[in-house]
This record gives C-alpha cells, structure tokens and sequence, in this order.
C-alpha cells in the first residue's frame, strides 16, 4: 500500500504507561514513557527530534487527554481514533502490537480522526457536563428527602406540587427544629398554599422520630450545597457563553428548549456549524440517527448508532420537554409516534427532529418558525378524509362531503 505519512507514531495509552511505535524511512523505534507531565514532555521531545509530523492514538477513557493537550501545542497533527476503528486481528495483543498496528495504520492513511473541538469549547463542555451531573445529584437527593418523608408517613409531597419550594422548605425546618402539631405546620403554608391547609394539616400529622430529623437536616444541607455549586457553575458558563448569546436566543425560540438546554447543545456541536456537511451528518454524531443494519435482503434492527451521550440525553429531555407544549408540531409528532411506538422511542425521534431544526437555525440564522399542531394532517388531507367516510360507511351510514369556505 501507499505510504502517506514518511514520518508518523501510534500511541498504545494506559494509566500509567505509553508505548510508542515510530515509523520513519530509517525504520521502525519502539519505546516506552510514563504518563507523569515530565514523561509527556520528554516523548514529546523525542518526537519532534525524529521529525515526526503525525500521531494517531485510541479515544481509551480519559488518559489520552493530556497528552493531547500537550501535542496540540505542537506542531504536530494529532488523530484520537475510535477504538472499535481501528481493533487489530484476533491473535497475539500486546502493547507493543497495539502501538505498531496504529502506526501502520496512520503511515497508510487507514485512520480518520474523531472531533476534537478547540480547548475553549472542551473547557466549556467540562462545565456544563459537571453542571448537568450537580443537577442530577440535586434531584436525587431530593427523592431521598421524599423517601424520609413517606418513611414518617407526612404526605407533604400529596399536597406540595414543589415539596422544596418556600412553603415546604419552611414546613420541612419547623419539621426539624422539633415542631409536631400539624396545624403549626401548616399555618406556615404561603401564596395558594393557604388555600389547602386542611389537607396540608392531614398530610403533616405523621410519626418522625430524631434519626429522620437528622437525615432531613442533612439532606436539606445537601441540596443548599448543591444550589450554591451550579450557581457558581451558571455564572462561569454565562460569562463563557456571552460572545454566542445570539445563538442562545435563536436555539431558545425552538418548543420545549430552554436556557440550559441551549447552552448545553451549543457546548457538544459547537457555535461552528459548517464542520457538518448536512444535518444527517449532525445527526450520526451525536447517535441519534436510525441504524442501518440489513443482510440477505432482510432489515433487522434499527437501533440508534452510538455518539455523543450528554448531548443525546439533552435532545431526550428536550423532546419530553416539548411534548408538553400545546398546538405544536413538535408536541404533536411525539404523541403520534408514541401512539405507535412507545414514548421511548417517540422522544428518540423528536429529538433528532430538534437536532435538525437546530442545524438549520444555526446555518440559516434564522429563529424557528411554528409549523402548527395540524401540519402533518394538511399534508394529507385528502387521505384523511377518505379513511374517515369509509370507517363511517362500515358502520352503515350514508356520508356526503362538503368543503366549508373559510
């Protein structure tokens, strides 16, 4: 085969170790560094002493990130491969093998790089991921909070559409401070809360003893915590995020995505659009395309390919997100495929659509235009009402159809 690159590397990385096959025309090197700073460094060194001009390595967990950091300073092209890309011939593995395999690899051009985005853009999807999981810790913890709850057998969360709102963070601290009489509890109640205090007094008469008020103290810590943090985190990311306010504000116009949800997309795909040909190309990296598995003239399962998961889980939630919305056609895609195929595989598919209008939006620079809850009727009217003249007719009526002038 064709040589492409004279002078390349493949990089076998581990914890603790690298092991390094250079092919260059002189011959073949192999060496071994570790994985401290220094060890980085000295390879490094000892790279662009060969004059070595590419470097391919497996996307193996999260140990090829520093030495990425350090070799993008360079000038150097560096190649982060999916694994399964690159997986050598069952037989013989060893470290060594594994790093002579990508080198030959690499020098025939066999590799193509995944997407790494710029060091700006990875700083910000560090902050929204670690944002993303505070949020979902919050959450826990305050289920758990409801389990200590339904333990004492106070059915606040029955009453309280928002346990942790003013009224309930007030009933829950009497609750801890010792307070037992539930009509103290409930005479803490504010806004419309007050409206239902006979029931909030049959909701708090429960039995709590000081182990639960311990817990909930804790718990309650916890979650105040846990506000302060994605504060913080909100407040570095809005500052990163000041120069794309634009493109918050349009992906904001779209049902169902709010603040966060914009920020936490425009953070995975990037403010840079145009590095994806087509939506369909957006669309397959981030694992939300339909898969295409099909053999002896059979298709068989049409699972969704794997890509990128924080962004994936974004696009679901959105999706669910939007199906609460009224008279939109986004709500009303979800409800006509969820009829069919489940509110999984619905919310799946709503949110490729919304990956598709963001595509769009931020090619076109455009805000999204509202296709109405009935688009896809109109789109087959006459269909429409042919199926229904003839359910009418097996139930042995007589139809005649009039169109009404608007």
């Amino acid at each position: 085969m064709r040589i492409v690159y004279q002078r390349c590397c493949g990089l076998d990385v581990h914890k603790k170790s690298i092991t390094v096959c250079l092919l260059t025309p002189e011959g073949k090197e192999i060496k071994t560094f570790g994985t401290m700073t220094g060890d980085i460094l000295a390879l490094i060194d000892w790279l662009k002493e060969k004059g070595c001009t590419h470097v391919a390595m497996e996307s193996t967990g999260v140990y090829w990130k520093p030495i990425y950091n350090l070799l993008e300073q360079e000038d150097i092209e560096t190649l982060v491969v999916n694994a399964q890309h690159i997986k050598a011939v069952p037989g013989r593995k060893t470290d060594v093998k594994d790093a002579e395999w990508i080198a030959e690899l690499l020098q025939h051009g066999l590799l193509q790089g995944s997407y790494i985005p710029k060091r700006e853009q990875r700083e910000l999807r560090e902050l929204v991921r670690y944002r993303r999981s505070l949020i979902n810790e919050r959450n826990r913890e305050a289920n758990r909070l409801m389990k200590v709850l339904e333990g004492a057998n106070i059915k606040l969360s029955s009453v309280a559409s928002d346990v942790l709102g003013v009224s309930g963070r007030a009933m829950l601290q009497a609750i801890i401070d010792g307070t037992e009489d539930p009509e103290l509890l409930a005479n803490l109640a504010r806004g419309r809360m007050k409206n239902k205090k006979e029931e909030l007094m049959r909701a708090l008469h429960g039995l709590i003893g000081p182990h639960q008020r311990l817990l909930l103290a804790a718990q309650l810590e916890h979650i105040d915590f846990l506000n302060q943090q994605i504060a913080r985190l909100d407040q570095e990311i809005a500052e990163r995020m000041r120069p794309f306010e634009e493109d918050l504000e349009l992906l904001d116009t779209i049902p169902g995505v709010g603040r966060r949800a914009a920020e936490e997309i425009l953070a995975e795909t990037g403010t840079d659009i145009n590095r994806f040909p087509t939506a369909a190309h957006l669309a397959s990296w981030a694992g939300m395309s339909p898969g295409n598995n099909k053999s002896a003239g059979k298709n068989k399962s049409g699972r969704t390919t794997k890509g990128n998961k924080s962004l994936r889980s974004t696009l679901v939630n959105v999706a669910h997100a939007a199906a609460r919305t009224k008279d939109t056609y986004l709500s009303a895609r979800y409800h006509r495929i969820a009829a069919r195929r489940g509110s999984n595989r619905a919310a799946v598919a709503v949110g490729h659509t919304i990956l598709v209008i963001v595509y769009h939006i931020l090619k076109s620079r455009q805000s999204y235009k509202e296709l109405g809850a009935n688009y896809l009727d109109r789109r087959k009217v006459e269909a429409i009402v042919k199926q229904a003249i003839k359910k009418l007719e097996t139930l042995g009526y007589k139809v005649s159809v009039e169109e009404v002038v608007a």
